[in-house]
């Protein structure tokens, strides 16, 4: 049995605002021409057809074409349903396109319930395991804990429950959504952590053939016969070194596993640069990434003017654009306290606006601002403190007695205010 293994299509989803329909739809038509120029004879989708539980219009109309396409192919198609999906808008028909050869499981209670497919050695039953969300999926299964490897042991269970009641050789293969351990993830994948574990040991496929597993977005194998076949799409600049592909998976009479990775087509490569402005914007080891979908991050001190407006002139598909200043290493491990110790209130105000301002210091101007804060801010408190022992108001309260307002600063904050190290906090504040 020929089988294209692939997941995580994610119709309808975005990559940083740029639209990735039309990149969907040469993927859809690449699975097609591989599966007519590779003589597949059965197709399986691990999850995650769509991007959201209500997909936009244009991807339901891209994946009822694909699965036109896939019909016409006379190929069958089986499906399962992923922690994006909604299952249950994801089965409405599945009974009626079943006749069409695409099956698509989405209910938790079918686990158990093979599709059966011949080739010349005999049947290959399927099995499809959609997304089990613990708290939803546990009843249906038969699970004594609300946790995943406890519903997808309960769900394999099913399955090698039935696999014992077929005829002697007959292969099995699982499709299943989850996220297994040993898989490396990446920023797109939604987190799917209950009760702090998300990951479920492999052994929980132990007993079948071949499991096509969904969820993670990196091309990868766990064993020769548990596989992530991967998004075919990069939807994170994380995914920048990834490989997209699909797993071509001949499964022999005896249940050998003899896997073929095969390359998807890439709409537009990804590329993570990292620098000062200039550097980004004149070095020539840059010029592989002029086309490509960029994120950069930039290292200056200080936050240089209009970077973005600069930067798209040499990567005119600059989608990301990150700040991380250089520290030196010794201001790198320091201690809050450390870095305040033996610094007046004007110097610790002066750091927090650097601070703030991603390295650019307080000007002339800005110093003198804030050392005339302080003053009235000490004058104040002097005052208040003055009041309290009996004493006179001081010339700053003038005739009535009120304490003077600090520019920018409430009264209650000025009455907080203490001399020798306070200032700073109310005036950052």
């Amino acid at each position: 049995m020929r089988m294209l293994h692939t997941s995580d299509w994610h119709l309808g989803r975005s990559f940083h605002r740029v639209s990735m329909l039309q990149a969907q739809r040469d993927f859809i038509q690449h699975l097609v021409r591989t599966v007519h120029e590779r003589e597949v004879e059965a197709v399986l989708v691990a999850g995650d057809v769509y991007d959201r539980a209500v997909p936009p219009l244009a991807a339901i109309e891209l994946f009822d074409d694909a699965l036109h396409q896939l019909a016409h192919c006379g190929v069958p198609t089986i499906l399962i349903s992923g922690n994006h999906d909604s299952a249950r808008r994801l089965g409405v028909a599945s009974g009626l396109i079943r006749q069409a050869g695409v099956h698509l499981r989405t209910d938790p209670a079918q686990c158990g319930t093979p599709i059966l497919l011949p080739d010349a050695h005999g049947d290959v039953a399927f099995y499809g395991l959609p997304y089990l969300e613990p708290h939803l999926a546990r009843a249906a299964v038969g699970a004594d804990r609300a946790r995943h490897t406890a519903v997808l042991g309960a769900a394999m269970d099913r399955v090698r429950a039935d696999l014992a009641t077929r005829p002697a050789g007959t292969r099995s293969v699982v499709l299943a959504h989850a996220f297994v351990a040993g898989g490396a993830g990446s920023d797109s994948e939604r987190d799917i952590t209950v009760g702090g574990v998300a990951a479920v040991p492999t052994a929980v496929f132990d007993g079948v053939d071949y499991v096509a597993l969904g969820h993670l977005h990196g091309c990868q194998r766990i064993t020769e016969r548990v596989r992530y076949s991967g998004s075919p799409l990069a939807y994170s600049f994380s995914e920048a070194n990834h490989r997209k592909s699909m797993w071509l998976i001949d499964l022999d009479a005896t249940g050998a596993v003899h896997a073929e990775r095969l390359d998807c087509p890439v709409p537009r490569p990804l590329a993570r640069i990292a620098g000062r402005l200039d550097d980004l914007l004149t070095n020539p080891r840059y010029e592989p990434h002029e086309d490509s979908w960029v994120e950069a991050t930039l290292t200056d001190p200080a936050r240089p003017r209009e970077p973005m407006a600069r930067l798209v002139r040499r990567f005119p598909h600059i989608l990301s654009l990150a700040f991380a200043p250089e520290r030196t290493e010794e201001a790198a491990h320091a201690s809050y306290a450390q870095r305040l110790r033996g610094r007046t209130d004007q110097q610790i105000a002066e750091d927090f606006v650097t601070h703030v301002r991603a390295g650019r210091a307080a000007d002339p101007e800005e110093r003198g601002v804030l050392s005339d804060v302080f003053d009235e801010v000490r004058a104040a408190a002097g005052h208040e403190h003055a009041g309290a022992d009996g004493g006179t108001p001081d010339e700053g309260a003038g005739a009535s007695g009120r304490r003077p307002r600090v520019p920018g600063m409430r009264a209650a904050d000025a009455g907080r205010a203490r001399p020798g190290g306070d200032g700073a906090a109310e005036v950052a504040r």
